[in-house]
This record gives C-alpha cells, structure tokens and sequence, in this order.
C-alpha cells in the first residue's frame, strides 16, 4: 500500500525538491528486451544511482531515503512487469507521490519499447524466458501474447511517461546519445596524460602511446640524474634544445585535432601515455608542458590530467 500524499508530504524527510533543485529521480520502465537495463548502465555513466527491478510500493520510501538519507540527488530506478500486479495499477498514485516529494519538475518517467518482431527476434537470439511465461502456473505459453499481456499490464506506466524512446533501430551507442539529449546531461571525456618508463613495461590502458626517447637525456648530466622532469634545472636543460619544444609541439598539435571526436565516441576516459626509458626526466617534461598547453586548447568538456606512473620509483 502507499503511502497518502499527506504522509509524504509531512514526513521527516520534508519536501526533498525544495530544499534541492538538483535533485532528479528517474522511473526507468519499458517491455521486457527492449533496453530497460541497458538504459539503467548508461544512467550509471551519467552519475545516477540505479537500482533495477524495484516494486512500485516501495519506490516513494526508498527514492526518500536515497535522497533525503543517503544525500544522493540522482536516482534511477527499473521497475518492469515483474513487480506486483496491484503495484501497476496504482502508478498514477505513486507518480503522484513520487512529484509532491520531489517537486513536479524533478521526477521523470522514460518508457522503453520496440517493435514485436524485434523483441521477438532479441529473445531468440538471447534465449531468455519472457517474465510473463517464467512460472509454471502462468497462462502466457507462448513469446507473442506474453508481449502483448505486457503492453496492457504496463500501460498505467506507458501513459505517464514523459519520455518514450523505440530502440528497435538503435544500437547501445545511439541509445546512450538518445538519453543524453532527452535528460540534458553534458559529455564529458577525461583525458589523462600519463608519463611512464619503457624499462617498466608499456601502461595498459593506453589509447594512445607516444616515445619521447629520441629527445636529448638529462641523465647523463650527474647534477640532474636525482631531478626529474618537474624540477626548473632540467627545464633549463630541455630549453637548450629546440628539438624539444618542436616534438612537444607537434604533439598538441594532434591531440588538439584528434581528442575532441572522443565526445562522439561514447568514451568517458582516453589515456595519452608518453614514454622515456626511466619515466623521470624527458616523459614527465613533455606530460607537464602538453597538460599545461592542452588545458588551455582543448574544449571544456575535455578535462586534462597530468599523471607520473614511475614517481613512486623517484628519490625522495
């Protein structure tokens, strides 16, 4: 049974929305092998805090204490056919409840479908049970009239949705762009600039690798073998060869081309690795000057870091 809007409204919790504008609760519903799940993960990418297969009854209690106790502001939860029958039907009243908590503009319903013979066609090539002829005692026997037992028994839902989305055309990548514009979330790509040594093994999650061992080497200089690339004398150093400052060059020069059509890819981080012998000297100069460079070149939707994978190996 839910709870009365005079219970929701008055308990200790409080009027969540209005305390916090940014709070955002999304219903996630939609026919079995349609997307549900799949859109779930991309909410997760997105900083939402989702929870799949949640029964109706309890999504005002649980969304209150996530937000209210938990201090989470974004919350995606999955409800599909498998919750209780009664729980369908009373939606118009937790959607309800659901607004006089949070506020009418925080709360959101996003209904997943596609075409039959899609559906169809995804069952068969997963071999998964449709919900609805899952028990023994249901009297759904065959896939085409458990899809449409469903759309009856999900329409309370499919009529407050907010956003509808038929993914019957669309893969995982074009799925995560349709979300993204439906619920204004900005892309956003990390890119770590990471400095490494050749003699220590190549970092395994580099998308791109660049070798700086052809530049000139502060090693063989004793008064600049115990420094590294961060320390003002081996910047001296590297400024007395224009080599330096052309490869450095060169090399902003591609990534300012190339990183930007990372925010198409559906990629959330891109490791740039640059590479030395020992990761001490020329790597880490080339990492600080192109983190310096890159920060100031590159759209604000890419963030860039600058990362030393050997200086736990450098002397203290």
């Amino acid at each position: 049974m839910t709870p009365d809007k005079k219970d929701v409204t008055t308990s200790s919790v409080g009027s969540i929305g209005d305390k916090n504008s940014e709070v955002r609760v999304l219903i996630i519903s939609g026919r079995s092998g349609s997307g549900k799940t799949s859109v779930l993960n991309i909410l997760e990418d997105f900083g939402y805090y989702a929870i799949d297969n949640m029964p109706l009854s309890l999504v005002p209690d649980a969304a209150a204490k996530l937000v209210g106790e938990g201090g989470i502001t974004k919350v995606a939860l999955g409800v599909d056919v498998r919750t209780p029958r009664a729980d369908l039907s009373n939606f118009p009243i937790i959607h309800e409840d659901l607004k006089a908590l949070f506020g009418e503009n925080a709360v959101k319903v996003i209904y997943v479908k596609a075409q039959e013979p899609v559906l169809v066609a995804r069952f068969n090539a997963t071999r998964r049970v449709h919900p609805l002829m899952a028990t023994k005692d249901n009297p759904v026997y065959n896939l085409p009239t458990a899809i449409k037992k469903e759309i009856e028994l999900l329409e309370p839902i499919a009529q407050r949705a907010d956003i509808k989305i038929d993914t019957s055309l669309y893969n995982v990548h074009q799925l995560k762009e349709r979300i993204r514009e439906h619920i204004g979330v900005d892309n956003q790509v990390t890119i770590n600039l990471l400095s490494f040594g050749f003699k220590y093994g190549l970092p395994v999650d580099a998308d791109f690798v660049f070798d700086v061992r052809i530049l000139p080497n502060p090693h063989w200089r004793p008064e600049l073998r115990v420094k590294t690339g961060c320390d003002p004398e081996v910047a001296a150093f590297f400024n007395e060869h224009p080599e330096v400052a052309e490869m450095k060059d060169d090399m902003h020069q591609f990534l300012v081309r190339w990183l930007p059509e990372f925010l198409h890819n559906n990629r959330h981080t891109v490791t740039v690795a640059i590479g030395c012998t020992g990761g001490k000297h020329r790597s880490v100069f080339i990492t600080e000057a192109l983190h310096e460079s890159l920060s100031q070149s590159l759209p604000k939707s890419l963030s860039v870091f600058a990362k030393h994978k050997e200086k736990p190996r450098w002397p203290v």
